[in-house]
């Protein structure tokens, strides 16, 4: 045990963290010329394309320093706020944790609240400072900020650039010097901690795990405890690039297990894995169920691709356990699901995939978080969808969830970013200066405000320097109504949405105003309405139109006529029939780009 290090990679978004794991495993050989590409560790195109994690991995190295050879484990996080449980998983199943800092952007929000994560569990920390042969490289400045963060020597930073692989190898000799041998007892119970699992067609579910104390053999009875299942180990083994079976593995090791199961739910990271004759007294502490926050439908254009739609969900909660969804239906858009994500990074990669992996087409409604409602009889329940909330007259009141955001931004622009988040009736809470010119917000916002455009907003305002990460805090009394888009005097459901009663006229009023750009003119008259309740707030016309697509080919060929005749049957294809009002489904992503 004492030649195993256990270590992942914290890190802000795009600070290089995929570029240096690539290099660790050139440096060490664990890959050979042929298998090296750019982000080795990332599969997903979608991973390469945004330049971000999104699945966690994680590999075993091997380096021989000293004449000895040592294990490396490194297990990788993903960057985002949204995984923050999965990083802080992750991050329990290691000793250390390199945190790597982009030396031309310097320390931002994602980097501390990963720090402190970490800092919790109480790991031996590498600074790594990346990027330094940049020419707008800030090394002296943003070694003082790595300093000022952590209180170590600047001695104790590592200066390297994982795209040149210049340094890299002292990183490995400071992961086998400074961070520690895992402690464990191997003739102890079996305790061992999932970290992650991947879906592999051929094998059902694929768990991986940190073993802290006592031993795994092969076709050992196991048991799950968070879900209190028994399996039997039909293959464990250590991780690679490929997966190699092992016939034993005991404290320390980190490696997979495969016992044949079929549903994703049965596996949660963060569970506890023990044998079935001898488990140990007390799971792994810091379980959770992953809880969705934001809640969108996802509705298929063709109301034909409904069970399409549903079977291409299952298989995506296969490899994504975190996404949530049930069927519902609405008036306008047929049947379809209501999905819950982590945020909103989540629901726009799980889109995406949706149309990538699967090729379906899907309109999305806009995005809520869920509403804890109190009756006048004293009953509570959670309402994610505004169709949900039952008559005014029975409701005593309801509460929102807030978010203790943390934003780092240079100083010229604070008082802007202050005025977006009183605007979103946030709450500023502290104000710290990290150096002369960058400054460090804690404020306290309502998530209902921050999955429109807020984050849009923050990066346009502060030219892209500002860097955001939150945590939901609590649930707090709001004074909410439902806003119901009207046309012609039907209600369109999937525009309905909760929103502030001090926001909710001038909302109204730009709602209606954009859907009159966008719906497209009828042969009569459209009145688009906003209502509270009973009561009319704003109000549009469409003006009638008679006009026929075809009216100006007077002559010519045929063809010409074709093309006109076709271009409008692209765009109905688009379309969805409401009553007798042609709504466009740029109508209903609209609402989320109101400025």
């Amino acid at each position: 045990m004492k030649n195993i290090r256990n270590f992942c990679i914290i890190a802000h978004i795009d600070h290089g963290k995929s570029t240096l794991a690539d290099r660790l495993l050139q440096i060490t050989k664990t890959i050979d010329e042929r298998q090296l590409q750019e982000q080795v560790l990332d599969d997903m195109d979608l991973e390469r394309e945004r330049g971000i994690t999104i699945k966690s991995h994680a590999i075993q190295m091997q380096y021989s320093y000293k004449d000895e050879t040592y294990i490396l484990n490194l297990i990788d996080t993903p960057g985002h706020v949204d995984f923050s449980y999965e990083v802080s998983r992750s991050i329990a199943a290691c000793e250390g944790a390199l945190l790597v800092v982009d030396a031309t952007q310097g320390i931002q929000a994602q980097t501390i609240s990963n720090l402190y994560l970490a800092l919790e569990q109480d790991l031996e920390i590498i600074p790594v400072l990346n990027k330094i042969d940049m020419e707008n490289a800030m090394i002296d400045e943003v070694s003082d900020q790595i300093v000022d963060l952590l209180g170590c020597n600047p001695d104790d930073i590592i200066p390297v650039s994982a795209k040149t692989g210049y340094n890299v190898e002292s990183i490995l000799e400071a992961i086998v010097e400074k961070i520690p041998a895992p402690q464990g007892d191997p003739e102890a119970p079996l305790q061992a901690l999932i970290f992650d699992s991947v879906f592999n067609s051929f094998r059902g579910i694929i768990a991986y795990f940190r073993i802290f104390n006592g031993t795994l053999r092969t076709n050992d009875y196991v048991k799950f405890v968070a879900t209190g299942k028994d399996y039997h180990a039909d293959e464990i083994g250590i991780l690679k690039l490929e997966r190699e079976p092992r016939a034993e593995l005991r404290a320390g090791d980190v490696g997979y297990i495969i016992s044949g199961i079929k549903s994703a739910k049965e596996v949660k990271v963060g569970d506890t894995i023990t044998h079935v004759e001898r488990p140990c007294e007390h799971p792994i502490e810091g379980f959770s169920n992953v809880k969705p926050m934001v809640f969108a439908g996802i509705y298929p254009v063709d109301a034909d691709d409904y069970e399409e739609l549903r079977s291409s969900l299952e298989k995506l909660q296969l490899n994504d356990a975190s996404l949530m969804f049930e069927p519902e239906s609405s008036a306008a858009l047929g049947f379809g699901f209501r999905c819950g994500f982590l945020g909103l990074l989540h629901m726009e990669i799980v889109q995406e995939r949706l149309d990538r992996e699967f090729d379906m087409d899907v309109i999305t409604t806009v995005p809520n978080v869920s509403y804890k409602v109190f009756t006048t009889k004293g009953e509570e329940f959670e309402v994610h969808n505004p169709s949900g909330l039952p008559d005014p007259t029975h409701i005593d009141h309801i509460e929102e969830p807030y978010i203790r955001a943390n934003i780092i931004t240079k100083a010229e622009y604070v008082g802007a970013i202050m005025k977006l988040c009183i605007d979103k009736r946030g709450t500023l809470i502290n104000q710290t200066y990290l150096t002369t010119d960058r400054v460090e917000l804690i404020v306290d916002l309502p998530l209902g405000e921050i999955v429109f455009d807020f984050y849009d907003k923050l990066k346009s305002i502060s030219k892209g320097y500002a860097s955001f990460d939150y945590h939901i805090s609590e649930y707090r009394d709001a004074d909410l109504v439902k806003l119901d888009i009207l046309l012609n005097g039907d209600q369109v459901d999937a525009l309905s949405t909760l929103i502030h009663r001090d926001n909710a006229y001038s909302f109204g009023r730009r709602m209606c105003e954009k859907l009159k750009e966008l719906i497209p003119r009828q042969q009569f008259d459209i009145a688009i309405q906003a209502a509270i309740g009973s009561k009319i707030i704003a109000r549009e016309t469409v003006k009638a139109l008679r006009k026929d697509v075809t009216a100006k080919c007077y002559g010519g060929d045929i063809t010409r006529k074709r093309k006109l005749l076709e271009k409008q049957k692209k765009g109905k294809k688009r379309m969805r029939q409401i009553g007798n009002v042609e709504v466009p489904q740029s109508a209903f992503l609209a609402v989320l780009k109101l400025d």
